[in-house]
């Protein structure tokens, strides 16, 4: 899998989970979903995600979004 798929994969698995813990928990786990949506935004217009980077580190083949 490339840094791109992990990402997203991560990321929807995030968004999920927030959600799901939103109507189990607390209404506030929709932070987390807003905070994962807008660091989905603002890589789309600078290119810099911190998992990412961590990826990329770990050795993880890169893809073309994320270099």
């Amino acid at each position: 899998m490339s840094i791109d798929r992990v990402v997203f994969a991560f990321a929807g698995f995030v968004i999920l989970a927030s959600l799901a813990l939103s109507q189990v928990h607390s209404v506030y786990w929709l932070l987390l979903t807003g905070f994962v949506g807008l660091n989905m935004f603002q890589a789309a217009f600078t290119g810099f995600c911190p998992l990412a980077m961590i990826l990329k580190k770990l050795g993880v083949q890169p893809g073309c979004a994320f270099n």
